[in-house]
């Protein structure tokens, strides 16, 4: 694991090095940037202050010829050259590590990010790290619940699960399974409103979904796509507020068919025909990715 230790002193061995050859400890420094994508959270777990997190990347970048980082809406991403020094500090790490730690049994050590949406995270991912966590007690998790596309380059990310097969670049994208999407309501609803038939008189009713304007992907605007004319209810970002508002009946709410037995608890109701569509989970597996244990 890479310690605040390791990169503080590393610089002292390398203050007379020829510049055209990286400072180990600035790859280092790099490498704890490209998993949160800002200084400030990488000079915070290196022990550092953000002037000298800079000061060094900059370093780097002039010993390398070229730029490592570049700026994006979520914090610096890693340019080709950028992923290129990554590797290269990943191999340093654990090089280092090895001789710390001295024992092909020590223990699994340090933290994990992963992005998925919603249900995944809560139902497949959750739970699966959870027991990972019994054998590998000094293992940490972050799991960042988000329904969006797949990052061009996931700075910050050890592992990322998206809806729909990704268009990403130094990738390989594994696909994870297939789930069917339903039209659900609440007994209370069906008894105010009546139970649909057929898909015109589904489209009559109310919907409860994602928001159309924030929704980035295609493979989950099945409802809409089939069912144009049908209004929105309640709309939100996160999975959990639709079978909330399901349940307490402003509209008709679709979500994945398989949670009927597990989220949905109370009696819901199924349209037959109805524009139920399939959806893909997708993984792309970085060419960089291993940074972490």
């Amino acid at each position: 694991m890479l310690t605040a230790s390791m990169t503080n002193s590393a610089p002292r061995y390398c203050e007379n090095a020829d510049m055209s050859f990286p400072n180990p400890s600035d790859l280092l420094i790099l490498l704890t940037v490209s998993r949160s994508g800002r200084f400030t959270t990488a000079a915070e777990a290196l022990e550092l202050n953000h002037t000298t997190v800079s000061r060094r990347i900059a370093a780097l970048e002039k010993s390398l010829g070229g730029h490592v980082l570049v700026r994006a809406s979520g914090g610096w991403e890693l340019t080709e050259l950028g992923f290129r020094a990554v590797a290269a500090a990943e191999r340093v790490a654990s090089a280092v590590n090895g001789l710390a730690d001295g024992d092909d049994d020590a223990p699994v050590t340090g933290v994990v990010r992963m992005s998925a949406t919603d249900g995944f995270s809560a139902y497949i991912a959750a739970p699966a790290f959870a027991r990972l966590r019994r054998e590998h007690p000094r293992l940490s998790v972050e799991i960042v619940a988000a329904t969006r596309r797949a990052s061009q380059t996931r700075s910050g990310l050890d592992l990322e699960v998206v809806v729909g097969e990704p268009q990403v670049h130094r990738a390989e994208a594994f696909r994870l399974g297939e789930y069917m999407l339903g039209l659900y309501a609440s007994r209370e609803y069906l008894s105010e409103w009546g139970t649909p038939r057929s898909v015109v008189e589904a489209a009559e009713h109310q919907l409860v979904y994602f928001i159309d304007s924030m929704l980035q992907v295609d493979s989950l605007d099945t409802p809409r796509r089939l069912l144009p004319t049908m209004k929105d209810s309640l709309s939100s970002t996160n999975v959990f507020v639709h079978v909330e508002a399901t349940r307490l009946a402003p509209g008709l709410g679709s979500c994945p068919v398989s949670w009927q037995t597990g989220m949905m608890i109370w009696s819901v109701f199924f349209l037959p025909r109805s524009p139920s569509g399939s959806a893909t989970g997708w993984s792309p597996d970085r060419i960089h990715c291993g940074s972490q244990p």
